[in-house]
């Protein structure tokens, strides 16, 4: 965490925990994650209302987790819109994988939350095609009016150039949206999570020590190619 640019273009930290990272130090807002149902009972439940930090984000892709747009509304009144009445977060909504299964999970979920929708859009994207990506994100924009959080974004392609070049162009385009209010690339970590997201989109060397890639990222605003 130490080395981590955070007089850069970096304005968040986040992850799958509802925990605030004691590295962290401070030095940057942490987006606290209720990830799966587990995080609405205690202990979980109980760091999240106690937390000082201004944003919540609502669920991982719970399309893929086996948790119904009719549970997840549920849930969101029961527990989510007292967080933000009587604690004043602001709340991302469920963070949806951009196939058609999430596109129709997330329009079933904010028309039962229709009358305390979320204060922020929650998306993910991956993919090899910067272009896709881009009309995915001003699709759903024009479909949603809230700013929008991508939590989760990567490069599935596997020469490095094409990595670098989707990196390029969607931080890039990202930066000049207006309507985008934060994103996170994925993943920060020192070793690959599955073999999905593409070796070379790492933003940590096995060793902990981060890539060239992000470097770039905390680093050049706008980002160039290499």
């Amino acid at each position: 965490m130490d080395s981590v640019n955070f007089n850069g273009p970096i304005s968040s930290v986040s992850n799958w925990n509802t925990w605030v990272p004691p590295e962290l130090k401070g030095r940057a807002p942490y987006r606290p994650m209720i990830h799966l149902e587990r995080e609405l009972k205690a202990p979980e439940w109980d760091w999240v209302w106690n937390s000082d930090q201004p944003i919540v984000q609502y669920f991982n892709e719970p399309e893929k987790n086996n948790i119904s747009p009719e549970r997840a509304a549920q849930a969101w009144y029961d527990q989510m819109v007292p967080l933000r009445q009587q604690k004043g977060k602001k709340l991302v909504g469920p963070a949806i994988s951009s196939d058609e299964n999430g596109k129709n999970w997330l329009a079933d979920f904010m028309n039962r939350v229709s009358d305390q929708p979320p204060d922020f859009l929650g998306l993910h994207y991956y993919g090899t095609d910067g272009n896709a990506a881009i009309r995915y994100l001003e699709e759903m924009h024009s479909r949603y009016p809230q700013p929008i959080v991508v939590s989760e974004i990567a490069s599935t392609d596997r020469n490095v150039g094409s990595v670098y070049n989707f990196t390029v162009q969607l931080a890039n385009f990202m930066d000049n949206a207006d309507w985008i209010f934060e994103y996170g690339f994925f993943g920060c970590m020192r070793n690959l999570a599955d073999g999905f997201v593409s070796p070379d989109a790492q933003l940590m060397q096995a060793d902990g020590h981060f890539t060239e890639l992000m470097w770039k990222l905390q680093n050049e605003q706008p980002m160039v190619p290499p």
